[in-house]
């Protein structure tokens, strides 16, 4: 079956940085674009970066560019992110995403 597991969360003072990663099984990961959710308490959960099947162009929500980069192995079959500059406002359950498939999110704290 689709799995999606997210780990790399944790604890970080603000202007810390942390990856997230994302081990993808059960389906034909080269084959789908990637993407990744966060969701803050009280707050609906909304995209935050997607890059495609190939890795070749990526995208990012304006709250997160320059600072977040995302990116992909496709041997692996992990999906990774990069979190630069972490702001208080970072704080969330970050998922990660492909299609219909959801991880059960790791925890970001950004906090001093």
């Amino acid at each position: 079956q689709v799995q999606l597991v997210e780990s790399g969360g944790g604890l970080v003072q603000p202007g810390g940085s942390l990856r997230l990663s994302c081990a993808a099984s059960g389906f034909t990961f080269a084959r789908y674009a990637m993407r990744w959710y966060r969701q803050a308490p009280g707050k609906e959960r909304e995209w935050v970066a997607r890059i495609t099947n190939s890795g070749g162009s990526t995208s990012y929500a304006d709250s997160v560019k320059g600072r977040f980069t995302i990116s992909r192995d496709n041997v692996k079959n992990m999906v990774y992110l990069q979190m630069n500059s972490l702001k208080p406002e970072d704080t969330a359950v970050y998922y990660c995403n492909a299609d219909r498939y959801w991880g059960q999110g790791t925890q970001v704290t950004v906090s001093s």
